[in-house]
């Protein structure tokens, strides 16, 4: 029996549309190596949106180890929902040659924390810290000696801001004068320098206001050239340049994040190059189709703006860094079970734990405080995805579909910026033919998020979600003549 793919135009589409939604790292991707397999000249264009909800606590202990964390304040849903736009092109050139051009937006992050929790505001736990110094021996009375006035006070913040403004204008004379640099004037110079850290910091963490958000966007473009080959043309190789554009925007708040408290980070837009490929089996007289697509990693050479109060003059300052978005491989197949009914499957790959974003700032402070060679974000595991579905076909206009699938997530604990653990998800889909050429197509998606915590690049654990969900609605126009 011989059931062709032009007998089975089903809803099949429509769950593509739905299938990545707070995917594993920043992955949205639906890989448009799906629609340049398709038959004859086909074209599509496709809206996504997607609403997940992600609660949980923050940490009493503020940041601790995990087996200390201890459930705190509510923290409300910290993901925004967000749309976006996909659309592309394939033709035949003849029975043995396609062509193709695909736009998609592979990454993103929408983060966005708010209420009354370890995630908003100023860091107090550390600004209670530095109300009183932590003065080594003999400060006080070198502080006293330089500013010639035995009543000088450190016991708190303030009366030290005003001793050190006078120690300060005491040096200022003792240089225009031409101080000598006795031992004494290099005591009280060590003191005043190691005193004013300190303060600064205090000062300017005291300013810290709003709430930990993020915002990571990405936009591809992939043109595709497609050779079929063998007798029957039952195998197509295909590849082509993939042109990325990449920026992104982070601010943390709150007591979560202790000094890091008040940073900044903006990452300019950035455009850099990369390539797809992949292989397909074709059989059309039962409607089966197996692709394995390959994208390539990009290096992105950007140029990040940070500022990180605590560090004062040293936090401020623009530098270049090299962003690696990570490879994928994509297995999509599909099958006829019958003449009306069709059987799908997909699976993705993405290393995401080789991905790391270091700005030089963030990462010199990490190294100065003791924590170490840190990484603004990154992920502990290499996530993978799956799916199955099925199609069927009502009538000469209208199909049905259905999916269930898994993702496994990038890790547990898991950072701060997205804490889930993967998820599992069921999904339904409809399409209906307007015309012989046309169609439109309507999805939705149920997601049940993994339990996470979260954790600082330290390994900090500063919050528990748990009993999350989201949802994903798609719908799509395509054009389709064989």
């Amino acid at each position: 029996m011989s059931f062709k793919i032009s007998s089975l135009a089903l809803a099949v589409a429509t769950l593509s549309t739905a299938s990545i939604a707070n995917a594993a790292g920043l992955d949205r991707s639906t890989q448009p190596s799906w629609a340049f397999t398709e038959e004859g000249t086909f074209a599509y264009v496709e809206h996504i949106t997607i609403d997940p909800t992600i609660e949980g606590k923050d940490n009493k202990n503020v940041a601790t180890t995990d087996a200390d964390f201890a459930a705190g304040r509510n923290v409300p849903d910290m993901a925004d929902d967000y749309q976006f736009l996909n659309f592309g092109a394939k033709a035949d050139v003849n029975d043995t040659i396609s062509v193709g051009a695909f736009f998609d937006q592979p990454w993103g992050a929408d983060v966005n924390y708010s209420g009354d929790n370890n995630f908003v505001g100023a860091p107090t736990a550390v600004i209670d810290s530095l109300a009183t110094p932590k003065v080594y021996p003999g400060a006080t009375q070198l502080l006293r000696n330089l500013t010639q006035n035995p009543d000088a006070k450190v016991g708190n913040l303030t009366e030290l801001n005003d001793t050190l403004d006078l120690a300060k204008s005491t040096l200022d004379k003792l240089e225009k004068a031409g101080a000598t640099g006795t031992p004494d004037y290099k005591n009280l110079s060590a003191t005043y320098n190691a005193l004013k850290a300190p303060t600064d910091s205090f000062n300017n963490l005291s300013k810290v206001t709003g709430a930990t958000n993020v915002s990571v966007s990405s936009q591809n473009f992939t043109g595709l050239l497609g050779v079929k080959l063998g007798e029957k043309k039952n195998i197509q190789i295909y590849g082509g340049p993939t042109i990325q554009r990449l920026e992104g925007d982070v601010h943390l708040r709150g007591n979560a994040y202790g000094t890091a408290s008040g940073y900044d980070a903006s990452i300019a837009r950035n455009t850099d190059y990369g390539w797809m490929a992949g292989i397909a089996y074709l059989k059309p007289e039962i409607a089966l189709k197996a692709a394995l697509t390959y994208r390539s990693e990009i290096d992105h050479d950007v140029t990040v703006t940070e500022n990180l109060p605590a560090r004062g003059a040293l936090g401020v300052g623009t530098n270049e860094i090299t962003i690696t978005m990570p490879k994928s491989v994509n297995l999509d197949f599909q099958t006829g079970l019958n003449p009306t009914t069709l059987l799908t499957a997909k699976a993705r790959w993405v290393p995401w734990s080789d991905f790391a974003i270091k700005p030089k700032i963030y990462n010199a402070a990490a190294i100065a405080s003791g924590n170490g060679d840190l990484n603004l974000l990154d992920y502990s595991k290499d996530a993978w995805t799956a799916e199955v579905g099925l199609g069927k076909k009502l009538s000469p206009q209208l199909a049905i579909s259905g999916a269930v699938g898994y993702d496994s997530g990038a890790g547990n604990p898991i950072t701060s910026l997205g804490p889930v653990e993967g998820n599992w998800n069921v999904g339904l889909g409809a399409k209906y033919n307007l015309t012989p050429e046309w169609a439109v197509s309507g999805g939705v998606k149920y997601l049940m998020f993994g339990d996470a915590k979260a954790k600082l690049p330290d390994g900090s654990i500063v919050g528990d979600f748990q009993d999350n969900d989201g949802w994903v609605y798609g719908v799509r126009l395509s054009y389709q003549k064989k």
